[in-house]
């Protein structure tokens, strides 16, 4: 059988008058300037209440409810928190454990069936029940998508044949070749089981204005959505299947959450600060001295997965010469962007994962900032001329190339102007792409508009690598043999070849020299600059107690009370 073990380390808010904006971005600056220490109890230590629905605020709305497509993560941490899946992974040591599997799962030699019995007593919040034929559905979906309905395969399942009913509470899952990765798969919310009224859905069905069409099994259920702004999810009275080795079973203690969404960052701390609202997420660094001195709460919970990182699209004519890429590299000062623009809790990458991350490999010393040395490759690369605005040329072309900015990502925007600074110095003209998520998203996938991308990922399985580097899931690189835009000799296999690799072998530690292998690769042929590890920064009231997240930092209410209730 195979080892699922990982290695070792490894007060109340106006919610309408304040989303209609009744109290201007003015008045919530001098909300937050003059407002006093929050002095309720801080200790979490006193028996949990019931009662009462947390206000949260996301900086932008939600997009997608389709589980393996809530990745994003405002759709993630609703999804985190209305669902329930087979297997429950530990935050800290990334141990996995039965949850809606009565037992964690029987897995072959080779990791190709993985065989899982169903807890008995688990409905749908449309009443409907959880069944073996139910999760068999589930997973055919998610492993093998839907084409006619723009339903994608999930980027965290690989290798996926079929499913088989075996008994009323139990299935098995064929892959065509070892799946080591599936049964950790299943313990993320892109694996939150869905009735089968809602597998029927269409991607349209699972977006924006269909909130409530959404039926899952967690212990929050989604009962009101105001698009664009408001989400509210509500408490299941009937919840009685938490992971069985939890302290807490049955109810959630909150009567709900409501996420709120608005992309004025000032309103949302505003709103935090003033007491209008119970928690945030996305605290941008310059602010956590603020929030810690008037006595809120502040968690920066870490991602567990590749670092906040600009990946180098090779294919595109001015960055598929290495010394031009190793140049880049030298240029930046990833330093420079830490001290400036971070704190302590945005520590300086030393490899392309976290260290906290299944496959981590330290490799601090391949990003050395030196001016002169990327000054040396870039005469060598032929881009010795200089225009009258002091860029490099080469043939009357400019070495000018474009970075997306990764709204998700913390102050991304920032991130690439100090680059941009940086890389002038060396002669090389940085654009960045305008644009809301929507356009970011659509331009990122032209290699013409896009060729610096700016990107991270979170998962705690050595597949994250795959996730994000392989053709078939994020394609950070534009890398695909099937793209339109592909060249033969511009595509290098060599990566996919490796993430496959990693992704088929079943045993932890040639997981570990397979994963170890791609990250050397990336870093050999400059493929990748990671910057620092990423957390989530979170705020809330001191009446909130019990906060948690789950391994990669999206939030988890279930065990959250509030001080007072309701």
């Amino acid at each position: 059988m195979t080892d699922l073990r990982p290695p070792a380390s490894a007060n109340s808010f106006a919610r309408r008058g304040f989303l209609s904006l009744g109290l201007g971005l003015g008045t919530f600056i001098t909300l937050s300037a003059c407002t006093p220490t929050d002095d309720a109890p801080l200790n979490d230590s006193g028996e949990p209440v019931q009662g009462g629905v947390l206000t949260y605020f996301e900086p932008q709305t939600w997009t997608m409810l389709y589980p393996p497509s809530v990745g994003f993560y405002p759709n993630g941490g609703i999804m985190n928190n209305i669902s329930a899946r087979l297997l429950w992974q530990d935050p800290d040591s990334l141990e996995l454990h039965p949850w809606l599997a009565a037992t964690l799962p029987e897995i072959n030699d080779d990791a190709t069936q993985h065989t899982f019995t169903i807890r008995d007593g688990v409905t749908y919040s449309d009443g409907s029940a959880l069944t073996a034929e139910n999760v068999a559905k589930n997973f055919d979906l998610f492993g093998r998508g839907d084409e006619a309905r723009t339903l994608p395969v999930s980027e965290q399942i690989s290798n996926y044949d079929r499913s088989e009913v075996l008994a009323e509470n139990r299935v098995r899952f064929h892959f065509s070749a070892p799946s080591p990765g599936f049964a950790q798969a299943t313990s993320t919310m892109n694996a939150g089981l869905l009735a089968n009224s809602t597998l029927d859905l269409d991607a349209e069905g699972f977006g924006p204005g269909s909130a409530t069409r959404i039926h899952t099994c967690g212990p929050f259920h989604v009962t009101e959505e105001t698009i664009g702004t408001k989400l509210a999810v509500r408490a299941r009275e009937d919840y009685d299947w938490a992971p069985p080795h939890f302290t807490h079973q049955g109810r959630a203690h909150l009567d709900g959450i409501d996420y709120l969404a608005n992309n004025e960052y000032s309103v949302r701390i505003g709103a935090v600060l003033s007491g209008q609202a119970d928690g945030v997420r996305d605290v941008e660094a310059p602010d956590e001295a603020r929030v810690t001195e008037q006595g809120l709460r502040l968690y920066a919970k870490a991602t567990n997965g590749i670092n906040n990182s600009i990946n180098f699209r090779f294919r595109h004519e001015l960055l598929d010469d290495i010394k031009v890429r190793r140049a880049i590299i030298a240029a930046v000062n990833r330093q420079e962007i830490v001290d400036k623009l971070f704190t302590p809790n945005y520590p300086l990458a030393t490899g392309l994962l976290a260290k906290g991350a299944m496959g981590y490999k330290d490799q601090s010393g391949s990003w050395v900032h030196d001016p002169e040395e990327a000054n040396r490759l870039l005469d060598e690369a032929g881009w010795a001329e200089r225009n009258d605005a002091g860029y490099r040329t080469k043939d009357g072309q400019t070495l000018a190339l474009t970075v997306n900015i990764a709204l998700p990502q913390p102050r991304s925007n920032e991130v690439q102007t100090l680059i941009q600074q940086q890389l002038r110095h060396v002669g090389v003209r940085l654009s960045i792409n305008p644009g809301d998520q929507s356009k970011q998203t659509l331009d990122a996938l032209d290699l013409d508009r896009v060729q610096i991308y700016h990107s991270m990922v979170a998962r705690a399985d050595f597949d994250n690598l795959r996730s994000n580097y392989s053709s078939v899931n994020r394609d950070v690189f534009l890398n695909g043999v099937d793209r339109e835009d592909a060249a033969d000799d511009s595509i290098d296999p060599e990566v996919d070849r490796l993430l496959d690799e990693l992704a088929s072998e079943p045993e932890t530690k040639r997981r570990q020299a397979a994963a170890e292998k791609v990250q050397d690769y990336l870093v050999a042929n400059a493929y990748v600059l990671p910057f620092f590890e990423e957390p989530q920064v979170f705020s809330f009231r001191r009446r909130v107690h019990g906060f948690a997240t789950e391994p990669v930092g999206r939030p988890d209410f279930y065990s959250t009370w509030l001080a007072g209730g309701r």
